[in-house]
């Protein structure tokens, strides 16, 4: 009889052992196969949070199936103090380990918010997402994005700040707009040279020294411009880096299209070589605004008859300094042009250029766009 009834003790522990492996298994299955998101999706961990709290959320996001598998993974990963506070891409088909890796990692977070201030020629422009709405705030005038930003850095929300100084603004106006952006902290000693100022978009947090982006964005320029500099095609008629970011300012006030570049730089290139004087109006521009103000009208006569340093329709060769402060691809698009036999371009009427070789091709360009022009005033 006692043989009998332990027979059967251990029949029935063997079967618990079973299961209980089965059960572990099939956890297992659970916790490192593909989850059941068909989208990316973003999910945020405030801050104080636990896992034990926020494993509802995930189950609610469609991220996870099963709470208990979840919490249990992260446990026997010793991941109990690991939680971090952002806002987490989950990507489509993330596992439960994947989840827990990302939410436990910092590098994966991000702010729920993202308030961009665009310094333009006649001010700063705010902008705001929300990475967890997907909104934009689209309908928001200036104003109302000014004060929904503010509120949200007065309440210490999760929030990425940055300032993004757009390719062909001057000096004296890249320095204006940093002064006016709220959040920043100090003054710019003095205008840097025109040039000098390596145009992105960078993350600030809140005091930030307006120096400091300075500082940032000249270093970087020079870092761009020698590299340029001595990768640079030893053919083209330029003798000095200093020359090059002139070439490159003219070229980015030129043309904001990344495929024309090239052929633009190239039409200057030429001219150079032959002696021909660059005739280009933003040139002409700039020795009248001295890049302090947008000049707002068409050139008269007068000024592209007047003899003044700038006006590359009077001198035979380059300005004294540049006229703007290049980006990165008009750089390498002055050191590197492309092979035309181009001397001549004028606006084509879809935002790009027609380019010529001859000056009776580039008449009939002209006048093909003087009647766009005339088009569209009538319209």
């Amino acid at each position: 009889m006692g043989r009998h009834v332990a027979a059967n003790g251990i029949s029935l522990l063997i079967v618990v052992l079973v299961l209980a492996i089965g059960l572990i298994n099939w956890g297992k299955t659970q916790f490192y196969g593909p989850g059941p998101l068909t989208d990316e999706i973003v999910f945020e961990v405030p801050g104080g949070a636990s896992w034990t709290g926020i494993t509802p959320k995930l189950i609610e996001a469609g991220a996870i199936q099963n709470g208990w598998i979840f919490q249990s993974g992260v446990n026997y990963g010793g991941l109990q103090s690991s939680l971090k506070q952002g806002v987490f891409a989950l990507p489509a088909g993330a596992s439960m380990e994947q989840i827990a890796g990302i939410l436990s990692t910092s590098s994966g977070a991000g702010t729920r918010y993202q308030a961009t201030f665009r310094v333009r020629a006649d001010g700063i422009s705010p902008r705001l997402l929300d990475r967890l709405e997907a909104s934009n705030f689209a309908d928001d005038t200036p104003d109302e994005l000014m004060a929904r930003i503010t509120g949200l850095v007065d309440e210490g929300a999760s929030l990425e700040l940055r300032v993004a100084i757009p390719e062909g603004l001057t000096s004296y106006q890249v320095a204006a707009g940093i002064t006016a952006l709220p959040f920043m902290e100090g003054a710019i000693a003095e205008v840097p040279a025109e040039g000098a100022l390596a145009p992105n978009t960078f993350s600030i947090s809140k005091g930030a020294d307006r120096q400091a982006l300075i500082d940032q964005m000249i270093a970087d320029q020079k870092r761009i411009l020698a590299a340029a500099w001595e990768g640079r095609d030893q053919s083209i008629p330029i003798e000095s880096p200093e020359e090059l970011l002139i070439l490159a300012s003219i070229i980015e006030k030129e043309t904001g299209i990344s495929g024309e570049r090239g052929l633009v730089s190239s039409v200057f290139v030429n001219r150079l070589r032959r002696g021909i004087r660059l005739q280009t109006d933003p040139t002409v521009i700039y020795g009248i605004t001295n890049g302090r103000e947008i000049l707002g009208r068409g050139l008269r006569r007068s000024e592209l008859d007047a003899s003044t340093p700038y006006n590359t329709y009077v001198i035979p060769a380059l300005p004294p300094t540049p006229i703007a402060n290049p980006g990165r691809l008009a750089i390498e698009a002055a050191a590197h042009p492309d092979t035309s036999d181009f001397l001549f371009f004028v606006a084509d009427g879809s935002g790009g250029h027609a380019f010529a070789v001859t000056l009776a091709e580039h008449d009939r360009n002209v006048v093909k766009w003087r009647e766009i022009e005339a088009q569209r005033a009538g319209n």
